[in-house]
């Protein structure tokens, strides 16, 4: 069963009163984020972490004097809690893979880019979405009566020539609605539910990432992560991201995590 959930104790750094009021506020909508210091140069910074040693560190990359890596370097690479840099500016990600950065948030940023940088740090000390340890899989969130019916396998759909699922079947109360297999963007492990991601829209099915797997066609369906599978079709780039990992940019503009450990899968030859 899942333990209560830990918030993180953040640090904002940003030399800017509008970038911290900015992300102050943007943080307030995560239960999970609790801020307990502000900083407004590099060298307050420095000192602020060194005392506090705070969970994660929203860092601003553009500072006068002592800019974010002289922040990371001031603590020290192996000292410095996890950091997330909040920045305007694409040409410092290939310097944040040097210093181990978690993640790297672009202004503006979205709130739900804001929710995964959130959980890359919670995923770094074993946790789950929200802050909670998952020693078993979670119950389904509060709003899945919010993004349609519970699934069901079709037995007698119609198969493609290779023998793979075609469509399924998706209850909407007293409706059943067809959802075909190609139309979906990618498939998310939800605790013991796989949700369905149809452009703006998401279903839910009662089944595990291997049954789902076993059904799709691995030329046009790979597994990204252990939670991700993705149809290949609806990708329009890969991009290097920080450890070793990519990111895969949908061509709806949604951006997927490719671990590692999947990431040979996505990026090995077709013919």
């Amino acid at each position: 069963m899942a333990v209560e959930a830990r918030q993180l104790r953040a640090v904002i750094v940003d030399d800017e009163q509008p970038g911290r009021d900015a992300l102050r506020s943007a943080l307030r909508k995560h239960a999970d984020v609790a801020v307990i210091a502000e900083c407004s140069d590099g060298a307050e910074a420095i000192e602020t972490i060194k005392v506090k040693q705070p969970d994660v560190v929203f860092l601003d990359v553009q500072m006068p004097e002592v800019d974010g890596f002289g922040v990371i370097d001031g603590v020290g690479v192996g000292r410095m809690p996890p950091v997330i840099l909040v920045t305007a500016h694409y040409q410092f990600a290939l310097k944040a893979f040097d210093v181990h950065v978690v993640d790297y948030l672009l202004k503006p940023y979205t709130r739900a880019r804001l929710r995964n940088a959130i959980d890359r740090v919670h995923a770094l000390r074993g946790l789950g979405e929200g802050g909670t340890r998952m020693e078993r899989p979670a119950s389904p969130p509060a709003t899945a009566a919010r993004v349609g019916g519970e699934a069901t396998r079709d037995e007698n759909a119609p198969t493609a020539e290779q023998g793979y699922a075609a469509r399924l079947l998706v209850k909407h109360g007293d409706r059943i609605r067809f959802v075909a297999v190609d139309s979906v963007d990618y498939f998310e492990a939800s605790g013991s539910y796989v949700d369905l991601h149809v452009g703006k829209e998401k279903h839910r099915v009662r089944r595990t990432m291997t049954d789902i797997q076993s059904q799709l066609d691995p030329r046009r369906f790979v597994r990204i992560h252990r939670s991700t599978i993705v149809n290949v079709e609806h990708i329009k780039e890969v991009q290097p991201w920080f450890n070793g990992d990519y990111v895969a940019l949908l061509q709806n503009g949604e951006q997927l995590r490719v671990s590692r450990v999947y990431r040979d899968d996505l990026l090995r030859p077709q013919f």
